[in-house]
């Protein structure tokens, strides 16, 4: 397996991040394009790339349809879906009836299939988050924590390939609702403040991140790892990188910036190394 190096990566998540919900003029007709669609606790995102793995268009909508990698509002998950594909084929032309897709380590993947193929469209693949990443940067030694919106996911990888993964419920809701219960706010008021405050919000939930590290050294104590890569939108805070590095001094500790879009890349990206078509038609 390829190893990618990280501003392969850079590159791709900045560009992701400047075409989000930006429909992007360009003549993509006939070229091969894959979709990945991330169903995540506090987002749905929905990315396509071309053969280069480099993303030409992302849909995000904020969604409250997975809860700790239960769909529990099925039908608006598909619903958002829909309209992710809508957008879509007005940017390109055609409808994309092939997607690749992903679960939390531990739940189960026709969770995600059952949304997709509601909503028309083929799954080429699918895969837990964690491991996506894994196998889009082709690691060795390392592991993938991918912090989402519900769940804690973590990957060991040893010369390329996942060689156990595991996931624990707790991630950004949790960190939402310690905000809202340290500012009696409702839930709805924390999670904007979460994304808008930053540092100024960092000591309250500072434990919750805390307690995730605590969540990855159980899982990766005796392991061979000498890097941990660190995915998610729950990633994003000020704080988390030198908060991770201080717990695991002895490993290099890789957070990319827009990481909310890494494991959406990877989904995508990873439809790619499969071979799928992006379209039947």
């Amino acid at each position: 397996m390829v190893q990618r190096n990280q501003e392969w990566l850079a590159s791709r998540l900045q560009r992701a991040a400047e075409i989000c919900n930006q429909p992007q003029a360009g003549d993509h007709k006939d070229a091969p394009l894959w979709l990945g669609i991330d169903l995540g606790t506090c987002d749905v995102v929905s990315m396509v790339v071309n053969a280069e793995g480099q993303p030409v268009a992302v849909c995000l909508d904020w969604a409250d349809v997975v809860r700790d990698g239960v769909v529990w509002d099925f039908f608006g998950a598909v619903k958002i879906v829909n309209k992710h594909l809508d957008a879509l084929e007005k940017q390109f032309g055609f409808r994309f009836e092939v997607a690749t897709t992903s679960f939390p380590p531990g739940t189960d993947p026709r969770i995600s299939v059952n949304v997709l193929e509601s909503a028309g469209l083929l799954v080429a693949r699918v895969l837990d988050e964690p491991s996506a990443v894994a196998d889009m940067m082709g690691l060795d030694k390392a592991a993938v924590v991918d912090i989402g919106g519900g769940t804690t996911g973590i990957a060991i990888v040893q010369k390329g390939e996942v060689t156990r993964s595991g996931d624990e419920a707790t991630g950004g809701h949790h960190i939402s609702l310690t905000l809202a219960g340290n500012q009696r706010i409702e839930l709805e008021d924390a999670e904007q403040m979460k994304r808008e405050r930053g540092e100024s919000i960092w000591p309250v939930i500072r434990p919750v991140y805390e307690k995730m590290t605590d969540i990855v050294d159980d899982h990766i104590r005796g392991e061979d790892v000498t890097e941990l890569w660190l995915a998610g939108g729950s990633c994003m805070q000020p704080g988390v990188q030198p908060l991770f590095q201080a717990r695991f001094p002895h490993l290099t500790v890789v957070l990319p910036q827009h990481s909310i879009f890494m494991t959406p890349l990877a989904i995508a990206v990873c439809g790619v190394s499969q071979g799928e078509n992006r379209h039947a038609g």
